[in-house]
């Protein structure tokens, strides 16, 4: 039997009945688990409502408060986190030990935003001028909006409305329709938190959903995570209906091999970062850059630990799940084939898999490319997919050169065992996140999450202080608490006395 997938609006599910719903599927084993409501105009504008009006007293809650609601929460996620990590296995596909990272990653965040008073500290100058004191303070914006990815459907939102909330806005969320439920659930354990009705609130929803978001004249704010194309319309739109805008796009991650590098090590983490999740990760590496002579002997360690990755199902102890649909995995094997076309050879094939798994799953097994040039559809676009490019270059020269050529730049590793040229390219290479002999360096909670160039519109990245600082719009309060000896008209322009 198939579930009902509804919104969450002002502390309770919606009942009302929706003119268009989606089907969500389980990738592991293509069953239909369930059909999700699409929200239309009239349930946007009720969660709207509904976050603006419990905006007038959670915004004016004492912050002693808003951080006793947040250490609950925190409380109960981790108490329900394997409950949680179910949820993303059952609709996503990634496998539990996965799926658990997941939102234990996302649970960072939540305990960065309990330290939010520290936060929110102001400044304070004492005699700027004579009898006067200038101070700063940071308020919250109101209603915002978070608009959710399928590829991490907890711990994405989660970069987001635990900061949102503790600085004092309330939420109105839309999570992915190819895996909605999660959101539910974290709805349900604010709701046991304490969180007043109305601050967070969940609608479901298509494209419909998030063009009324974006022109929403209540809605403050906007934050996204998700394809190029789209973060750029989000963008666009959102910023030409006024609001403020964090919209993080795609990437094409590469990883710099120096000749001196630990392969033993290149290759683990290699295959980690480009296989884990099934390549449906924004910062999964899908290009490393061997500097020769390293490749011949790296491409041999990186297919031994190929032929040991277990494909299946998540209750069957497997090391790699489905892709997300089956649509979507038709496009990952499409890449694949348009590789072989334009020349590259291809190593280790996954369209060939036989996965672990009963049913009819998504599945594709890792793929490995060699000989792969900047011209190729594989290396100029992201396939969001299990596979891994080799390309050849003759120096650290000409790697720094084709990372920085590439229109993204969210994230990229370098591995050496040279502490200057590590260094050397952290400086030079144009890229947001970067990490040495790391090979996904997501950076913790109170540092901020985003990349350069086509990875990122807008100026602001998640979570960390930038999180702190889009939630909030700062004041300078000039203050003087007069002596009657200062009146007096005086129609020159006031200087600091």
């Amino acid at each position: 039997m198939t579930k009902r997938i509804i919104h969450f609006i002002n502390g309770a599910l919606w009942s009302g009945t929706a003119a268009n719903s989606g089907d969500v599927f389980n990738p592991a084993t293509g069953e239909l688990v369930g059909k999700v409501d699409f929200a239309a105009k009239a349930e946007v504008n009720a969660a709207v409502a509904a976050a603006k009006t419990a905006f007038e007293s959670w915004s004016r809650q004492s912050l002693t408060k808003r951080v006793e609601v947040l250490f609950r929460f925190r409380e109960l996620l981790n108490q329900n986190k394997t409950q949680l990590a179910a949820i993303i296995t059952a609709e996503h596909g990634k496998v539990p030990a996965d799926a658990l990272g997941e939102v234990t990653r996302g649970q960072e965040v939540v305990e960065f935003a309990c330290g939010i008073p520290h936060l929110l500290k102001g400044a304070y100058s004492e005699g700027v001028s004579t009898g006067i004191d200038v101070y700063s303070i940071r308020q919250p914006l109101g209603v915002v909006g978070i608009i959710s990815p399928f590829n991490f459907p907890a711990m994405v939102p989660m970069w987001f409305f635990p900061i949102a909330i503790a600085t004092g806005n309330t939420v109105v969320i839309k999570p992915s329709e190819k895996d909605p439920s999660a959101q539910l659930f974290i709805a349900d354990l604010w709701k046991q938190a304490g969180l007043p009705d109305g601050v967070f609130n969940v609608i479901q929803g298509d494209k419909v959903a998030v063009d009324l978001l974006l022109s929403h004249p209540d809605v403050k704010s906007i934050s996204f995570v998700g394809s190029t194309p789209i973060a750029k319309y989000i963008y666009e739109t959102g910023t030409a209906h006024g609001k403020r805008v964090q919209a993080l796009g795609g990437a094409k991650n590469h990883m710099l091999v120096l000749p001196d590098a630990d392969l033993d090590l290149t290759a683990d983490a290699a295959v980690n970062a480009g296989f884990g999740s099934a390549g449906e990760r924004c910062m999964a590496i899908s290009v490393v850059v061997a500097v020769e002579p390293v490749a011949d002997e790296l491409i041999k360690r990186i297919t031994e630990r190929m032929a040991k990755i277990k494909t299946g199902d998540g209750a069957r102890n497997s090391d790699m799940g489905p892709l997300i649909t089956s649509a979507h995995r038709d496009k990952v094997a499409s890449f694949i084939a348009a590789g072989e076309k334009s020349g590259a050879k291809l190593v280790v094939d996954g369209r060939a898999v036989k996965p672990d798994a009963t049913g009819n799953g998504y599945y594709l097994g890792p793929t490995l490319f060699d000989q792969v040039t900047p011209d190729m559809s594989i290396y100029q676009e992201e396939i969001f997919g299990p596979v891994l490019s080799i390309v050849r270059v003759n120096s650290y020269n000409d790697g720094l050169e084709l990372i920085n050529k590439h229109p993204y730049g969210n994230g990229t590793a370098i591995f050496t065992n040279d502490g200057g040229a590590a260094k050397k390219f952290q400086a030079e290479v144009e890229v947001g996140m970067i990490g040495i002999n790391v090979p996904i360096p997501v950076p913790m909670a109170y540092y901020s999450f985003g990349g350069w160039k086509n990875s990122l519109f807008g100026d602001t990245h998640a979570h960390g202080m930038e999180g702190v600082n889009f939630f909030t719009r700062a004041k300078v309060i000039t203050s003087r608490w007069l002596d009657p000896s200062h009146g007096g008209i005086n129609l020159g322009f006031p200087t600091h006395n």
